[in-house]
């Protein structure tokens, strides 16, 4: 036995021999050959990456039938990058290999990402790469025949190319040139408009400002997969947060010179539970009177509502990016004055933040962040720590977990009703008033579960009727509590639907029309005699709602405070997305650049030397 395996190693060593004998052959006997499949390689693997993520061989023709300069501009950005590989690895394969892969992973990327979400894949998406496990538990995946016979395609002429072994010979010199001359106009593209802009506009992209995600998906359709990546890209780097030009401890006094109402003292120094409820794709779909929605699915919450208070509140994203909205109720500003990242957490210094939690601690309560689901996703374990929050609650599976009372699964994640029971066992437990901040799971894609798999509106309404229902047992066993405590409760976003056969395409929802999209009822009840007179008649954004609960609560104000509740009445909207011809307002831009990423000049509740130890660290 022993002889006859090294035998087999022996002729396969033989065998590999032969072939790379043979190979090195072809490199000189089929020169001109190798140069056409290297020529070609740019134009068939652009080809392939535009035919898998469309799916279909038709979209792909008509695409270049409609938009031929786009695809050329795909090809010579590709001919690029080929050209910058053969340069440092100078073997034609393994270029072709590794150009190959990265165009096969993004295309395949952005086809899942469309087909769950409708949303169209761009770099910064990329930022996730970490949580790839935590986004497959999102994403609706499946692997069809048509993939796999494209992903055979690209491996056969990887193998060709492999076989017939072509090489770049050049000089040491010549090829540091000519890496240069690949990567200079890629990276000007990029990063200069007085360079992209002319080219762009010679191969006729759409550069049009994308200030809503319906615009976005709306510029896809014009420049396809490839062409958008890049264009994509450009406008992220131009729209990159800086520094404001006049931003110092003088401009920022300025801003700070406000008269402040100092009567607040907690209604006669009563401190109510704050407990700060958002709820994950959390919509009402009865402002679509086309879809018919029975008001039986949200019955708790018109209940509460009718108990307490109800608004609309103007959230600066749709469905995704949830952390969107979450910065906005935690720090109480908004996402527009940092430009607009699809993850705002990670623009903050690294250092203690002067998030909202900061306040409610100086103020004597005890604060608790809860999320049921992995505390590295978003690295939220870790930035949130910063946020002046005593106690963070995760959970990850059944032996990770921070929660103390048994967690029940409703679907793919963890029970609304799961949260409540956390929230209630920390009230009784806690002997100081709580501020809560809470981001659910339950109501997160995909929705394949339910009573018809292959009705996704259907079952989410059945997941949002079972958190109302959740909703109006927690809001019971509070009126039982002998604690004053007010809750407030909104939806993150829309929810994320399937591509092309989603409601919003039903609906005709467009760039034009999508307002509605970005709008959210928000619900305020307490199980005492809460005054919510100063709450606000009409819509405002979300980052404004931490101050009506503050008003709510008659808690103290600073000029910071004070400010913001300025801000409301005179820039009640502030959000790109919803109404992107509100001007830009300098002054509110540097208050959040100084608070997040800045010096913190402004007053917060953070002790000063606490703030420079961090700062230093």
């Amino acid at each position: 036995m022993k002889e006859k395996i090294i035998s087999g190693k022996d002729k396969l060593k033989a065998w590999v021999k032969r072939l790379n004998t043979k190979r090195d052959l072809n490199t000189e006997k089929y020169k001109k050959t190798n140069i056409c499949i290297l020529l070609l390689f740019p134009f068939f693997i652009c080809s392939m990456a535009e035919i898998n993520q469309g799916k279909y061989l038709s979209s792909y023709f008509t695409f270049l039938y409609e938009r031929p300069s786009v695809m050329l501009f795909n090809v010579i950005i590709a001919a690029l990058i080929f050209c910058l590989l053969l340069a440092i690895i100078k073997k034609g394969w393994i270029a072709v290999l590794i150009e190959s892969v990265v165009y096969m992973a993004l295309s395949t990327t952005e086809l899942f990402k469309y087909g769950t979400n409708g949303n169209h894949l761009i770099l910064s998406d990329m930022k996730l790469v970490r949580s790839v496990k935590s986004l497959t538990s999102f994403a609706y995946i499946k692997i069809t025949p048509r993939l796999i016979i494209y992903f055979i395609i690209v491996i056969a002429y990887i193998g060709l190319v492999f076989y017939f072994n072509p090489k770049f010979r050049l000089r040491p010199i010549k090829r540091i040139a000519t890496s240069v001359a690949c990567v200079v106009p890629c990276v000007a593209l990029v990063i200069s408009p007085t360079f992209s802009e002319p080219i762009y506009s010679l191969f006729n992209l759409d550069t049009t400002a994308a200030t809503n995600a319906f615009i976005l998906n709306e510029k896809f359709e014009n420049n396809s997969f490839l062409a958008f990546i890049v264009e994509t890209a450009t406008e992220s780097f131009e729209n990159r947060l800086v520094e404001p030009d006049d931003y110092s401890e003088e401009s920022v006094d300025t801003i700070m010179d406000v008269d402040v109402d100092e009567d607040e003292d907690f209604n006669g120094g009563v401190k109510p539970n704050v407990i700060v409820i958002m709820s994950e794709s959390y919509a009402d779909f009865r402002v679509f009177d086309e879809l018919d929605v029975d008001d039986s699915y949200y019955e708790g919450f018109d209940n509460a509502v009718a108990e307490g208070c109800g608004g609309t509140t103007i959230t600066p994203t749709y469905a995704s990016w949830t952390v969107r909205s979450e910065f906005e109720l935690l720090f109480g500003l908004p996402v527009r004055s940092l430009n607009d990242p699809n993850m705002p957490q990670r623009e903050l210094a690294e250092r203690e933040q002067p998030a909202l939690a900061q306040y409610y601690n100086s103020w004597g309560y005890e604060t608790v962040y809860i999320h049921p689901f992995t505390g590295s996703f978003y690295s939220r374990e870790k930035v949130y720590s910063q946020f002046g929050f005593d106690q963070l609650i995760f959970h990850t599976d059944d032996e990770n977990t921070d929660f103390t009372v048994p967690v029940e699964y409703y679907g793919t994640y963890v029970d609304d009703s799961t949260v409540y029971n956390q929230i209630e066992q920390l009230i009784n437990e806690t002997d100081d008033p709580l501020y809560i901040h809470t981001t659910t799971m339950q109501n997160h894609q995909p929705y394949d579960q339910g009573d018809d798999p292959d009705d996704e509106f259907g079952n989410y309404l059945q997941w949002i009727q079972h958190t109302n229902e959740g909703l109006t047992a927690f809001l019971d066993d509070l009126e039982e509590i002998d604690e004053p405590t007010l809750v407030f409760m909104v939806g993150d976003h829309f929810p994320s639907l399937r591509g092309d056969t989603s409601v919003y395409n039903q609906l005709g929802i467009n760039g034009d029309n999508c307002s509605v999209l970005y709008e959210q009822k928000y619900l305020l009840w307490s199980n005492y005699d809460a005054d919510f007179s100063s709450v606000p008649e009409e819509s405002v954004s979300f980052f404004y709602m931490p101050y009506v609960i503050m008003n709510i609560i008659d808690a103290p104000r600073d000029e910071f405070i004070q400010k913001m509740n300025d801000y409301m009445e005179t820039i009640p909207i502030y959000s790109t997305n919803y109404d992107c011809t509100v001007p830009r307002d300098d002054e509110l831009d540097m208050l959040t650049y100084d608070r997040v990423i800045g010096d913190v000049l402004s007053p917060c509740p953070i002790p000063e030397e606490t703030l420079s130890d961090s700062e230093e660290d």
